[in-house]
């Protein structure tokens, strides 16, 4: 049985293993109802040992994504000459994620408009204190980092993002020295490459823990509780996803959605098990190159920016969130107050990108700024956990559509590698090589 496993490809593993551990997840909710006792042994131990392997596979993860963002970008950069190149990339990426971005936090306050999650809710009493947001202005003054090596410690992805890009033009403008250095770099790429490649190999039994531990600590009281709000978000970011996104591929493009939306299965099923786009992101980079054709320069750039800056997900919670608290609240938020909200979302998704807890944080601002409760955040946070997974997924997917866009504008998609099923099959078996 083992054996049979093994031979699987890598998203028929995360599935099985994604599967697997929701259905442990709910034995495990089954059998802490029994008695007190057993339900502390599952706690303590069992959900214990998961967490264990959990933090170990996650922090694994995010081991590799700054070197990856950082020799990637660098590999990326040094590679246009042209600075005119350099650019138009960086334009386009950035256009696109704030369009995508705007359209969400549109889409999802008319459907809560419409369908009104917060009626016949009232306000919980909660100890809950909202993180203070910086200032916008702060922020976006703070992205050149005064300390590149500090910005890399401290995983600050926009800032490393920014040193990256500067170093790597740095590097094209450098003559001969410049070509050893980025020869270096290559050949890091390769070797990081292949650090990601041993990753792979656990990441199905990681995503086995963290649905177990998902499951049993969410529980289905607090989500029966929000019912209308989390269905409400869910088909949200479907409908963000399973339409906004094919459209404007095809409409760009003129190429076929269905492809990318299959072949991005295995990045979309570590997403939604890890829900981190930043940890997601080796994967989405393999699956944009090796399977929808995207090139190596295109996909360097535009899906490291888009992990740290693309919060189409959050924007949309934040969206159904701002009108579900207003709701409870008892207030009626104007037409002005709705421009705030999404003009504020798709600021911040660039403003806030280095900050924790950036989903929370960006909701606090979105909710200071059209003088809601910050404290009724607390309410949403027994369901959010499930709606992040969701939520990262839809972002990684954004990532992989803009990266096609460029690439195909830019005329260096591989169409053929897209058009094809087959492409990239042994990145299925985990097999992951440089170009």
């Amino acid at each position: 049985m083992f054996a049979r496993f093994s031979n699987l490809g890598l998203s028929s593993q995360i599935f099985v293993g994604l599967i697997g551990g929701i259905i442990f997840g709910f034995i495990l909710v089954l059998l802490s109802s029994f008695n007190d006792t057993l339900a502390n042994f599952i706690t303590t131990y069992i959900i214990g040992a998961f967490d264990i392997i959990k933090k170990l596979f996650v922090n694994a993860l995010k081991m590799v994504v700054v070197p990856l963002v950082l020799v990637s970008l660098i590999c990326g950069t040094c590679s246009l000459s042209d600075p005119k190149k350099l650019g138009s990339l960086a334009g386009k990426s950035i256009s696109l994620y704030l369009i995508t971005t705007a359209i969400a936090i549109t889409l999802s306050l008319t459907l809560a408009n419409i369908f009104d999650p917060g009626a016949n809710i009232t306000t919980q009493t909660t100890d809950y204190v909202a993180k203070q947001a910086p200032a916008l202005t702060e922020v976006l003054s703070s992205i050149v980092p005064d300390n590149p090596i500090k910005a890399m410690a401290d995983g600050n992805m926009l800032q490393v993002i920014i040193f990256a890009i500067l170093f790597g033009i740095a590097i094209s403008r450098a003559g001969e020295s410049g070509q050893k250095i980025a020869l270096l770099f290559n050949s890091f790429n390769e070797v990081v490459l292949k650090l990601v490649t041993l990753i792979m190999q656990i990441a199905p039994y990681g995503v086995f823990c963290i649905m177990s531990a998902v499951i049993l600590q969410t529980g289905t009281e607090s989500i029966l509780n929000l019912i209308k709000y989390f269905i409400l978000v869910a088909v949200s970011l479907l409908i963000h996803m399973s339409i906004t996104y094919p459209l404007l591929l095809l409409v760009f493009t003129g190429l076929s959605p269905l492809p990318l939306l299959t072949k991005l299965r295995p990045a979309m099923l570590f997403a939604f098990s890890t829900s981190s786009s930043a940890a997601t992101l080796p994967v989405t980079m393999e699956v944009a190159r090796k399977r929808l054709g995207v090139d190596k320069t295109t996909a360097s750039f535009t899906l490291p920016l888009g992990a740290t800056i693309n919060m189409d997900g959050t924007a949309i919670m934040q969206g159904v969130a701002t009108v579900f608290i207003a709701q409870i609240s008892g207030v009626d938020l104007t037409m002005s107050q709705y421009l705030t909200v999404i003009l504020m979302a798709t600021l911040a998704s660039i403003g806030t990108a280095g900050v924790p807890s950036v989903g929370l944080v960006m909701l606090t601002m979105v909710l200071t700024q059209v003088n809601l409760p910050t404290e009724a955040i607390a309410m949403l946070l027994g369901v959010d956990r499930l709606l992040d997974m969701m939520r990262t997924t839809v972002n990684i997917t954004g990532d992989a559509t803009i990266a096609t866009i460029v690439s195909k504008s830019n005329g260096d998609l591989l169409t053929d590698v897209y058009n094809d099923k087959d492409a990239g099959h042994k990145f299925e078996n985990t097999e992951l090589k440089s170009n």
